[in-house]
C-alpha cells in the first residue's frame, strides 16, 4: 500500500504544504508573507492572519499538484516548533483538525531537526547525494546558529550553539543598517561578490567552545557606519559593495572557524549545512574549497530546500518505512 504523507511547515512567516510518497517528493508549495518588507522584519501578528489565509489554499494545491486524492494520505506531520507561537498554532490546529476528520496518524515535527533531514528529501528521476552517519551539520539561519553533531535521523546532538543572536539575523540588522530593503542576507550576498571582502576589518567575537555569538558584531558595524557617515555622508553608497562583502567574509570566518573546530576535534569528515543561510553563495563556495583541501565531503540542500518549506517535514514518512 502507498504511504502518501502531508507536511505542514508555518513555524515563521511562510506558509507551506507537501505531499511526499513511498519517500519521494510529489509536490512542494510555498506562499510567502510579503507584509513584512515594510517592516524591516516579520510582524509575528500579521504572520500569523496570513498563515490563516494561506493554509487552506496551499494545502490545496499541494494535493492537486501531486496528483493524489486526499482519501488517500496516510498521515499528516506538522512544526511543532521552535517558531513564533501565533504562526505554529495554525499549521498546528490545521494538522489536528485533518488528521482527526480523516482518522489517520498525526507527528510533531522539531523545526531544526528538519532542516537537518532536508538532505534527505528525495525527488524521482535525480540522484541526490547525501551525508553518511554520522555528520556535522551547521544549521544557520535567522533564528538559530548551531553545530549538530547527527548520529541517526532521530539522534541528533548540539555540540554548539549561539548565546544571543543568529548568523542570518545578523546578516539582515547589518544589511538594514546600510539602507537595504528585508529580507538583507541575499543583498548582502549579490553585492559582496563584486566588493573585496578585506577592505573593512571587523573585530570576532570571543567564545569558548563550539559556540558563537553575532550581537556584538551588529553593534560593532553599526557604531563603524554611523562614525563614517559623520565624516562623509555618501560612505555607504560609494562602498556598498566593499561593505557587503567585508561583513559577509566576518560572519561566514566566525562560522567556519568553530566548525573546522569541531571537525578537528571530532575527527567526522561529513559536513552538511542546513538552514536559510546555506543558500548564501560565499558560504557555499569557502566551505566546498575547504573540502577539498582537508578531504571532507560537504553537503548543501538545493536552493529550493534551504528555506522554510514543508518537504522538509517527512519525519513521519522515515517512521512509517521503518516499521513497514
Amino acid at each position: 500500500m502507498d504511504k502518501i504523507i502531508l507536511g505542514i511547515e508555518s513555524s515563521c512567516d511562510d506558509t507551506s504544504a507537501a505531499i511526499i510518497k513511498d519517500g519521494y517528493m510529489l509536490s512542494n508549495i510555498i506562499a510567502n508573507q510579503k507584509v513584512h518588507e515594510a517592516y524591516g522584519g516579520v510582524v509575528p501578528e500579521l504572520a500569523s492572519r496570513a498563515h490563516q489565509q494561506n493554509i487552506i489554499p496551499v494545502v490545496d494545491q499541494a494535493i492537486k499538484a501531486a496528483g493524489v486524492n486526499k482519501d488517500k494520505i496516510s498521515g499528516i506531520a506538522f512544526t511543532r516548533g521552535p517558531g513564533l507561537l501565533g504562526s505554529l498554532l495554525v499549521g498546528n490546529s490545521f494538522a489536528k483538525g485533518f488528521a482527526l476528520v480523516n482518522e489517520i496518524p498525526l507527528i510533531e515535527v522539531n523545526h531544526l531537526q528538519a532542516h537537518v533531514l532536508a538532505h534527505f528529501i528525495k525527488e524521482k528521476d535525480k540522484e541526490i547525494k547525501h551525508p553518511k552517519f554520522p555528520f556535522l551539520c551547521l544549521l544557520v539561519s535567522g533564528g538559530h546558529s548551531q553545530i549538530i553533531k547527527v548520529n541517526d535521523y532521530f539522534d541528533m546532538e548540539i555540540i554548539g550553539q549561539t548565546i544571543d543572536d543568529a548568523a542570518g539575523e545578523a546578516f539582515d540588522k547589518c544589511a538594514k543598517t546600510i539602507g537595504l530593503p528585508y529580507p538583507g542576507g541575499p543583498l548582502i550576498d549579490k553585492y559582496a561578490k563584486a566588493g573585496n571582502p578585506t577592505t573593512f576589518t571587523f573585530t570576532r567575537p570571543k567564545v569558548k567552545g563550539y559556540d558563537y555569538s553575532f550581537s556584538g558584531l551588529k553593534t560593532a558595524f553599526l557604531y563603524f557606519i554611523r562614525d563614517r557617515v559623520k565624516e562623509n555622508p555618501r560612505f555607504i553608497k560609494e562602498n556598498r559593495d566593499d561593505l557587503c562583502a567585508s561583513i559577509q567574509f566576518t560572519i561566514i570566518d566566525i562560522l567556519l572557524k568553530k566548525l573546522k573546530l569541531a571537525i578537528k576535534e571530532t575527527g567526522i569528515n561529513e559536513i552538511a549545512v542546513a538552514g536559510g543561510v546555506s543558500a548564501n553563495s560565499g558560504l557555499r563556495n569557502t566551505l566546498f574549497e575547504y573540502g577539498r583541501n582537508q578531504n571532507l565531503n560537504v553537503y548543501f540542500p538545493e536552493f529550493k530546500f534551504t528555506t522554510d518549506n514543508a518537504a522538509m517535514i517527512f519525519k513521519l514518512n522515515i517512521l512509517f518505512h521503518n516499521n513497514c
